[in-house]
């Protein structure tokens, strides 16, 4: 008898798989949105000198997720952020003012928006 049910078991799933073998598998967790990159330049106002090693952080403004960058020998920076809408800053020192900062940015899965561009004033 105990034989007899186990048959019956394994005969059961076979025939379950077999009427769901064409199905598609769904994964039960969403995954991450790829997101897109933040680009631009840290400048000086007074030349148009690049400002390299500054650090600058892009900040989700909902969610308050900080992501970050250093300025590299070009003044240049490149942050990768998940979908989302950002406050972009750069670190300044004591003497320094902003000219320019970017507005908020918004971005989709692949975007590259590399116009977020700072300027500093150096007293």
């Amino acid at each position: 008898m105990r034989l007899c049910n186990v048959l019956l078991g394994c005969l059961l799933l076979v025939a379950s798989m077999a009427c769901h073998w064409n199905e598609p598998v769904v994964d039960p967790t969403p995954s991450a949105p790829v997101g897109g990159t933040i680009a631009g330049i840290v400048s000086a106002a007074s030349s148009s000198v690049a400002v390299p090693g500054r650090k600058v952080t892009a900040t989700e403004v909902k969610k308050g997720e900080h992501y970050e960058s250093t300025t590299g020998a070009d003044g240049g920076y490149t942050i990768k952020v998940p979908v989302g809408t950002y406050k972009i800053e750069v670190e300044l020192r004591p003497t320094e003012t902003l000219t320019k900062q970017p507005a908020q940015t918004h971005i989709n899965n692949g975007d590259l928006d590399s116009g977020r561009d700072f300027v500093i004033n150096v007293k």
